[in-house]
């Protein structure tokens, strides 16, 4: 764990210069609007440790598989968010010296993210080998009101010297990826151009023939000669300026950054420059106030306040902002990476934690047509879903959502996440019952999800076997969320999240017939789906092997769980934590110890069908074994532990996870931030310590106050209402900052608001 980022409720602050720590910072201070977004790299040259990120939407590559060993429905590729091409270079270079912090003494420096106006900002004094001493000042910004636009301010003080100097303004698209093999690059130059007017690229993937075109301007406070430079795959813009002792240099530099997501290929290099046009025409200060007031009311719509703890405040705020960079639901193409704009590990593509930790936060804090295009998402994919299920052998329509997708392919290539991890399905088909209980719009099963549902559960009833021995069905051969764990047979979760997802199903099928009868019609069609297929789903939901401790009263995670030595994490040398950079994948693999909640996150998703004793037992046995290596585990930790009174661990396992990358507790920020498990932080807040549940269509809060905190405060919206709930000492309040008159449950009692 690291504590170098200053505690502020508003700020992300880096208060010096820690080379060994800036590929963390690059990763906590990174900027996004939903198009397209990058990490908080230098805009002068470094040759120190950094990751050089640039990232765009919906742009990928589908880097081929390799493996010593092919096994039949292996992925063909593993998808790869792409590094971009880089507009944000600012190279400075003093009589023959360049300006790089790697190779000069630096002082007074600072990183700051402002979270409340969505900018980046920088300053340091830097001594230079010969002695010259400067100070820059840096602000930037990717507007989220016009999310194909960026901009950057940089001033330059000499302070002992006056002397010409060159700046060099560019576009880089002549890079590559952390993660690349063999020192690949996966872009193409289809033009640049560096004239009087203009300077861009325009850049092409490889295989899938995106392109991209990243466009500057650059304006100085003066120069005395502008040289065009053009290279492969780069564009720059060179002046000679004078810079006097004293005296402020200002260079202003606009972005646009566009794909063919957007703009076909014929247009796409002047589309980029109309709209570079405009935000320069605006100018610096126009594009900025916008960028304020946008996020003004993104924070009236979604804030957390908390009184009294100023690193729970920032840890909070830190999330919320990373998330509404992140999505915007503007397209129903996109979707969340797990390290969304901050970095490339894991792909930077779609895995199950959106609908299992992104979704409530946009249900609650946006318009819920944001929510709507996230499932839409998956709706688009189902035909993919079927094909991804065929290759593995399913038939008559199973749908095997991916793992790993960018655009509904399964693109993920480790054998025990791409064929075992079948849970997946089962948190897409419950996000479906989720937005619909949220939300009441039973519609949407009609239009959307009455499909989804159908090829979830058709995959369900073909993965299970019947077991003579036990007389019941089985699902063999799996990995649940507990990734340590692998290859195992009934795991809890997995087989009791299909009976709850066929179950369902059953219920959608039954309201679809009888309130839309010609969409039912419809679906039967485009499903070819025959009600006998029911008999056998009801057969599964009522023989279904669920393992069962009778001694310890307790759900079993797989079996063979309680043949392992039970020796609690509490027990464990520090030393060897996290045990993932520490131990063989065989010594964890036999092991008791658990990556993230497994039993717990089923009982989470399906709480109201346990009571509270029944909660707490599972949760004592099998919290006592969990690393929580993974940003997945400590929210879903922080809710039931609130649920069933044990308050001081919900405080501690909410420090966790909204702390997790500001702290970098498993020493993996560097990668990227883990954006898909800052939902589950905003419901460790909302969920866990507001006790906020969905019951009977109406919004339920049973509130605790950590005993840290003064008060806390969050907002919902839910159907046509904006509520404003505080917790204080003195208990609960509700207010209604937009709707109309509606009722709602407090500790148990309906009261109206």
């Amino acid at each position: 764990m690291k504590n170098y980022i200053k505690h502020d409720p508003w700020k992300i602050i880096e208060d010096k210069f820690n080379p060994d720590y800036n590929k963390i910072s690059e990763s906590i201070c990174s900027l996004g609007n939903g198009k397209f977004g990058q990490r908080a790299n230098f805009e002068e040259s470094f040759s120190g440790k950094t990751l050089q990120g640039n990232y765009v939407s919906g742009v990928y590559y589908p880097d081929k598989t390799r493996v010593g060993w092919w096994k039949n429905g292996y992925p063909e590729y593993f998808a790869k968010m792409l590094n971009a091409p880089d507009w944000t270079g600012i190279k400075i270079n003093i009589e023959g010296e360049e300006l790089d912090l790697a190779k000069c003494k630096v002082e007074n420096f600072s990183r700051v993210l402002d979270m409340k106006r969505g900018v980046l900002e920088r300053k340091f004094t830097a001594e230079t080998q010969s002695g010259k001493r400067l100070e820059v000042f840096s602000t930037r910004f990717l507007s989220i009101v016009r999310d194909e636009n960026a901009a950057i301010k940089y001033t330059i003080l000499p302070k002992n010297f006056s002397s010409k100097a060159e700046i060099l303004s560019e576009v880089d698209a002549d890079i590559k990826n952390e993660d690349s093999n063999y020192d690949e690059k996966f872009w193409t130059e289809i033009e640049k151009v560096s004239d009087e007017n203009n300077t861009f690229v325009t850049a092409e993937t490889k295989k899938t023939f995106f392109q991209v075109c990243t466009a500057i301007k650059t304006t100085l406070t003066n120069f005395s000669k502008a040289e065009n430079i053009l290279k492969e795959k780069y564009a720059a813009k060179k002046y000679t300026v004078q810079l006097t002792e004293n005296q402020p240099f200002t260079v202003y530099k606009y972005a646009a950054v566009t794909s063919t997501m957007y703009y076909d290929k014929t247009e796409i290099s002047k589309k980029t420059l109309e709209v570079l046009e405009k935000a320069f025409n605006d100018g610096f200060e126009t594009l900025l106030k916008e960028q304020e007031n946008a996020w003004e009311e993104k924070w009236r719509e979604s804030d957390i306040i908390i009184d009294g703890d100023v690193a729970a405040q920032q840890g909070i705020h830190f999330n919320i902002f990373q998330l509404n960079q992140t999505y915007t639901g503007r397209d129903e193409r996109l979707n969340i990476g797990p390290k969304g704009f901050t970095g490339e590990k894991y792909g930077g593509t779609t895995y199950w934690d959106t609908e299992a930790y992104c979704l409530p936060f946009y249900l609650a804090t946006a318009d819920k047509k944001v929510a709507h295009s996230l499932l839409v998402y998956r709706w688009k994919h189902l035909k993919k879903a079927i094909e991804n299920a065929e290759k593995l052998g399913f038939t008559g329509g199973a749908a095997l959502y991916p793992m790993v997708t960018a655009n509904g392919e399964e693109c993920h290539n480790e054998w025990e996440i791409t064929f075992e991890e079948i849970h997946r399905n089962a948190a897409i088909a419950n996000a479906v019952r989720i937005y619909i209980d949220y939300t009441g719009e039973k519609k949407y099963l009609a239009d959307y999800g009455l499909e989804v549902l159908i090829g979830i559960s058709r995959f369900w009833a073909q993965r299970v076997n019947w077991s003579a021995d036990k007389e019941k069905y089985v699902m063999l051969g799996v990995t649940g969320p507990n990734e340590y764990e692998n290859n195992v047979n009934n795991n809890w979760y997995t087989s009791y999240s299909a009976v709850q997802n066929l179950k369902y199903t059953i219920q959608a099928i039954n309201f679809v017939k009888e309130n839309y009868p010609q969409d039912f019609e419809r679906i039967k069609k485009v499903c070819s789906f025959n009600e006998s297929e029911t008999e056998k789903w009801q057969d599964i939901i009522e023989k279904m092997y669920l393992g069962y401790d009778e001694k310890r009263k307790v759900f079993i995670q797989n079996d063979g769980f309680l043949d392992k030595e039970l020796i609690p994490v509490s027990e464990l040398d520090p030393k060897v934590r996290p045990i993932n950079q520490h131990w063989s994948w065989d010594r964890i693999l036999r092991s008791c110890y658990i990556k993230q909640a497994d039993v717990l996150q089923g009982i989470y998703f399906f709480e109201n069908n346990f009571d509270v004793e029944t909660i707490k037992r599972n949760f004592e046995f099998y919290e006592q074994f969990t690393v929580h290596e993974s940003s997945l585990s400590s929210c879903i930790h922080n809710i039931l532990a609130a649920k069933v009174g044990l308050y001081d661990k919900a405080y501690q396992y909410y420090l966790n996870a909204s702390r997790l990358d500001l702290d970098d507790y498993n020493n993996d920020t560097c990668d990227g931030c883990h954006i898909t498990s800052m939902g589950g932080t905003w419901m460790t807040i909302v969920q866990g310590f507001g006790g906020m549940r969905i019951k009977d269509g109406m919004l339920s809060f049973k509130a605790v106050l950590p005993e840290k905190w003064n008060s806390y405060s969050f907002q919902i919206r839910h159907k046509d209402n904006v509520l404003k709930i505080n917790v204080s000492k003195s208990g609960t309040q509700i207010e209604r900052l937009e709707g109309s008159e509606c009722q709602v449950i407090v500790d148990g009692k309906v009261i109206k608001v």
